[in-house]
């Protein structure tokens, strides 16, 4: 069981993305994958294929029909805002108990590698006291960060990695998906923020022709297993 929890610098990132392409890439080398997102805002019951569940399910090989979205994303808000906000607009709340049982059970039952896709920023409200930070820090593995390559992706990736930090959480690589509108190569930008997180391996994502980007990074995620799992 190799689990991970993929958050992001902010929404709009690239997780679903990042995320569903790590899955094909691990199944196309014959890796067991998949993921989980249990919390979506902005979910539109009428298509259901183009939700972030959806994309994790294609990538996955599996139908993508009602009992499989909830199967994988049992917390749904039809609003796109944070949980908290979300979960308001529609008279329900979120626990966080519910959610790390919800995804403790997954990951015990995964037989490879699981990606636990969060919402929004690391820093997003989940409810009135927990963000997704909690989350993962409750959790206790390993956090994949997402960040794109656009003007100002440096400070936002390092304040996000401080915050994750100060919370013992264990930032085990950062990915850069490559902006639309990217100022300098994505290279470019991992070779500046490297000397800054010398110990935390930095992947890029081009926007084009990424396929072997996609294999080497699920291939470094496939040879890594945490302390607390091994026998």
């Amino acid at each position: 069981m190799k689990p991970y929890f993929v958050t992001a610098t902010g929404t709009d990132i690239g997780k679903t993305y990042i995320t569903a392409g790590i899955i094909r890439a691990a199944r196309k080398a014959g890796q067991d994958a998949m993921g989980i997102k249990p919390i979506m805002s902005g979910y539109n019951d009428y298509n259901p294929e183009a939700s972030d569940a959806g994309q994790l399910l294609t990538a996955m090989g599996k139908p993508v029909n009602e009992q499989t979205i909830a199967a994988i994303s049992p917390w749904r808000f039809a609003a796109p805002l944070a949980p908290d906000m979300a979960a308001i607009r529609e008279n329900r709340s979120v626990s966080l108990r519910s959610i790390l049982t919800f995804c403790r059970i997954a990951a015990e039952a995964a037989p490879g590698l699981m990606l636990i896709e969060g919402v929004g920023g690391a820093m997003v409200p989940l409810d009135s006291f927990y963000t997704v930070r909690d989350w993962i820090s409750a959790l206790e593995i390993p956090a994949i960060l997402v960040a794109g390559t656009y003007l100002g992706t440096i400070s936002h990736t390092l304040t996000a990695v401080e915050a994750l930090q100060a919370r013992q959480v264990n930032v085990s690589a950062i990915v850069l998906s490559e902006s639309l509108n990217s100022p300098v190569p994505p290279d470019e930008t991992a070779y500046a923020m490297a000397k800054f997180v010398p110990r935390i391996p930095i992947f890029t994502i081009p926007r084009h022709d990424n396929e072997t980007a996609f294999k080497r990074l699920a291939w470094a995620l496939g040879q890594y297993e945490p302390e607390a799992m091994r026998a």
